[in-house]
């Protein structure tokens, strides 16, 4: 049976669907049958980010209204050949598609995937409830921004109302050199303040947004890095965080820091 885990923010933009493609990246290149799937119908982009509109055929939407099995609508990524996708659609009648029918579709799914990985809408309205009912995990993506903590917190309430087995956060955008002089939240401030275990860091990348850009997929080293890390946490249940300070640590850190301000 699958793993189910639902990814998802209480504030919007804070990176949330590039880090599903990337997580299912890595879980699929460790061998383990991972499917994506987009909840948020009428402004789905996750087709987008992975570089596959133009394969999408049939999407969730058919399934639910019958016209087509889950499995054809499934989009196969050829470059990783262990990861699909279930994409959303532009239909705008988000009442009449509830938690019950996504769930039925993915327990369609269930017995073919090792992860399933649900990427939700951003805020708390119908959509989070719809995305979240079929979750039996839980990843909360966050920035070190106080909107976005305070955003997270309402989340972790109401995950709280669903059988959710796990929770854990994701700090996304950290800059090493902001971290290093002081001048951004460090990741033990997040944790406190939301009180649940950390699954890993992503650190701010300009390749992250090159690829989210053109559709594809990161070619960094240190992002991939911190990607790889935080997909064996998950899976191992390990406790390795990427260190996005250590760059910008001593005498040469401080000329890195120096100089990426003049950038």
């Amino acid at each position: 049976m699958a793993r189910k885990i639902v990814l998802t923010s209480g504030k919007g933009g804070v990176g949330k669907t590039t880090i599903t493609a990337n997580l299912g990246v890595n879980l699929a290149n460790l061998g383990f049958r991972t499917v994506l799937v987009d909840v948020d119908m009428g402004l789905n982009n996750l087709d987008v980010v992975m570089g596959l509109e133009n394969q999408v055929v049939f999407d969730m939407t058919d399934v639910i209204m019958g016209r087509c099995r889950a499995k054809q609508a499934l989009v196969e990524d050829k470059r990783f050949p262990n990861l699909f996708l279930l994409p959303s659609s532009h239909y705008n009648g988000k009442t009449k598609i509830l938690g019950e029918h996504v769930k039925s579709v993915l327990s369609m799914l269930d017995s073919s995937f090792d992860y399933i990985l649900i990427d939700c809408p951003a805020g708390v309205d119908a959509g989070f409830h719809r995305a979240v009912f079929s979750a039996n995990e839980a990843i909360v993506v966050v920035t070190p921004h106080l909107s976005s903590i305070k955003d997270a917190n309402k989340v972790l309430g109401l995950l709280d109302e669903y059988n959710i087995s796990s929770k854990g956060i994701v700090i996304n955008r950290l800059r090493g050199d902001l971290l290093a002089s002081g001048e951004m939240l460090r990741v033990e401030d997040v944790v406190r303040a939301l009180h649940i275990p950390l699954l890993g860091v992503i650190p701010d990348d300009d390749a992250i947004s090159s690829a989210c850009s053109v559709g594809g997929y990161l070619n960094s080293y240190e992002s991939t890095r911190a990607f790889t890390l935080l997909c064996e946490n998950i899976h191992s249940g390990t406790k390795k965080i990427y260190d996005c300070e250590m760059k910008y640590r001593g005498f040469m850190g401080y000329i890195r820091r120096n100089l990426k301000r003049k950038v």
